[in-house]
């Protein structure tokens, strides 16, 4: 055997080949095996190197591996669960033939611009080169090209539109779900300006609001207009009733100017906005609490000068993520605007928009979900890890199948939500409908937000180290995940809603919950293999009544530390009796019963199993508080 033959099988253990050999100094840095340092001879050893100059890092300064990316296909071909709801629900050819279109061009063309806006986030430029006060928020082109696009394809039209009747607002939403994740939060200004058209069409799409209505909902991008919505200021977000500071003055003609600093205004460069504020009197009096709050239309545009008109832009927020999309810090100072409400009636004229923008936020918790799996699925099968492709690793696709549980119960709880919206906007609502949409539109926003982070994490966890890498495009999925837990209400106060929801109704809410629930379950009665899933839910739907009518009896105190348990509750057992039901219909495949059976195997009602542990015991509250100011011994 020659020299050349005897290096290059010598073996190391664990049976690799390998080309180390015994050389007079280590090799610390392979450069070239073909160029020599200055002013020595090329040893033996060095010739052998340019013999095996096919060996990886012999002729190169990087090796020859590279890792395929995952690769995103049409994101309405590859989702099973969306194709199969709306070949049940929706299955008119124009509906579906839309969406696949659109999903190509998500995949081939709208995702880069997605990207584009992430890399060229918004910069604010406060000056012009002389000196004057200009206040330009500048955005990408990208961003530029979202408006035209949403316009074009609909995004908040065909909510109005309603050419598919009561399944408008689920055609609608399956648009937005696919659109999301490759939006570059687009679909942030997209909530908001379908909350503001809807709020118009319920007071009355009349002077001054009648033009806005009509740029809010057309599909053309030359009149389109994005709204704003400026409600939270320094004393916080959710509790407007006692954090608006900014009041309204009246003026002769009939309208008012606004005073105030609005401390987070989401999608700043729209065109338009709604706000809330408190209307001065003769005497500059206001009235405190919700009682005083009124609610006001108001244009952004620029006078002669080019400043705003009664806006100064006194920063961007720099964010943990969203950073597409300009959310900045205002002054209000003579800001012209119309009233919309009655006086003080300003809180309950925005309950339509608080719907539609949490509903929102809801689809985009799902849709990251679904984004994040699909890119996860693919990139199993092309990625390799201890010999085999990670897909036929079996730990590793339980992982994938558990966030993919997650994803389907998810968008099948959502996508009710939206059924049921579109019912009552097309008058179609039964009184049980209406109920459960009040109920149902706080529990779906909670739950979904919460969902979104744990499975948005887990799924940046299959790419290994990749995930954490900025330049993938990965991690901003995570980043933008996490403000749709706190957006539109947090999970404790939004649990709180529903605690309200239910006492508003004097409990009505939760008589349409149970009854529509054990409904969904009827059609699996005769299904044999969904019977341990049935069995789960309905039992979980006795004790949450027991523990209802129980907790009833209790002081409110009682109640309100349930409230996040409760919230959980009523999400869990509520979209197990969704796959249930899914997982009957004719067009079923063996994957919606399995998923069906997956998600029945959780705790399908922690509320009960918390009381049985004393959690809501009226002795928690010190011990809670004390665990967590608790203080080191003096000794």
């Amino acid at each position: 055997m020659s020299v050349h033959t005897a290096l290059l099988s010598r073996r190391v253990p664990g049976s690799c080949r390998r080309v180390w050999c015994v050389v007079a100094r280590p090799l610390v840095h392979i450069r070239s095996a073909s160029v020599a340092e200055p002013g020595t001879r090329r040893s033996d050893e060095e010739h052998l190197w340019e013999a095996a100059s096919h060996l990886p890092f012999s002729r190169a300064r990087i090796g020859s591996f590279f890792q395929e990316r995952p690769v995103l296909r049409n994101p309405f071909l590859e989702d099973a669960l969306l194709r199969g709801y709306l070949s049940r629900h929706l299955p008119q050819e124009a509906a579906l033939s839309d969406l696949c279109a659109f999903g190509e061009r998500v995949a081939n063309e709208i995702d880069g611009w997605g990207r584009e806006c992430e890399v060229s986030p918004p910069r604010l430029v406060h000056f012009d080169p002389w000196g004057n006060r200009v206040d330009h928020i500048l955005t990408s082109q990208a961003w530029k090209r979202m408006k035209d696009l949403s316009a074009q394809e609909g995004l908040v039209a065909i909510g109005y539109e309603r050419s598919f009747g009561e399944w408008s607002r689920v055609y609608q939403m399956s648009k937005l779900y696919i659109f999301s994740p490759s939006s570059g939060l687009y679909t942030c200004p997209l909530a908001m300006t379908d909350g503001a058209a809807k709020v118009i069409q319920s007071v009355g799409v009349s002077w001054p609001v009648d033009e806005a209505y009509s740029r809010l909902t057309t599909r053309q991008p030359e009149r389109f207009w994005t709204s704003g919505q400026w409600m939270t200021e320094r004393q916080g977000g959710s509790d407007v009733a006692s954090g608006t500071e900014t009041v309204a003055v009246p003026q002769s003609d009939g309208s008012y100017k606004l005073h105030g600093l609005k401390w987070f205004t989401s999608a700043t460069d729209a065109d338009m906005t709604l706000t809330l504020a408190r209307v001065q009197d003769t005497m500059g009096t206001t009235t405190p609490g919700s009682r005083g709050l009124s609610l006001f239309y108001a244009e952004v545009s620029r006078d002669e000068g080019g400043r705003l008109r009664g806006i100064e832009v006194q920063r961007l927020k720099d964010k943990l993520g969203t950073r597409q999309m300009p959310t900045a810090e205002l002054l209000l100072d003579g800001l012209p605007a119309h009233r919309l409400s009655q006086e003080g009636r300003g809180v309950a004229s925005i309950a339509n928009m608080l719907t539609i923008t949490r509903i929102h936020n809801s689809i985009s918790a799902a849709a990251a979900m679904r984004r994040v799996v699909q890119l996860a699925r693919d990139y199993a099968t092309r990625r390799t890890a201890f010999g085999k492709l990670l897909k036929d690793h079996p730990l590793h696709m339980q992982t994938l199948a558990r966030m993919e549980v997650e994803t389907r119960g998810a968008f099948l709880l959502v996508m009710d939500v939206c059924r049921l919206l579109g019912r009552e906007e097309s008058s179609m609502a039964t009184e049980l409908d209406t109920q459960l949409l009040r109920l149902l539109t706080p529990v779906v926003k909670l739950y979904t937000g919460k969902q979104a982070v744990a499975v948005v994490s887990e799924g940046l966890e299959s790419f290994g180290g990749q995930g954490y890498i900025e330049d993938t495009g990965l991690p901003v999925l995570l980043r933008d995940a996490q403000v749709l837990s706190i957006w539109e209400g947090t999970t404790n106060v939004l649990s709180l809603d529903v605690l309200r929801c239910v006492a508003r109704s004097s409990g009505m809410v939760l008589h349409a919950y149970f009854t529509h629930a054990k409904s969904l379950l009827a059609g699996a009665s005769s299904v044999s293999s969904l019977a341990p899933a049935v069995k789960a839910v309905d039992n979980a739907i006795s004790e949450l009544q027991n523990f209802v009518q129980a907790a009833a009896t209790r002081a409110p105190s009682y109640l309100e530390l349930a409230a996040r348990d409760l919230g959980y509750s009523l999400a869990r057992i509520y979209t197990g009796a969704l796959l249930i039901d899914h997982a009957c219909w004719k067009g079923a495949s063996p994957s919606d019963t399995y998923a069906a059976l997956r998600w029945c195997e959780q705790d399908l009602c922690p509320v009960v199993t918390k009381q049985a542990r004393g959690c809501y015991d009226p002795s928690t509250p010190p011990l809670d508080a004390a665990l967590v100011y608790d203080q080191p011994t003096q000794g």
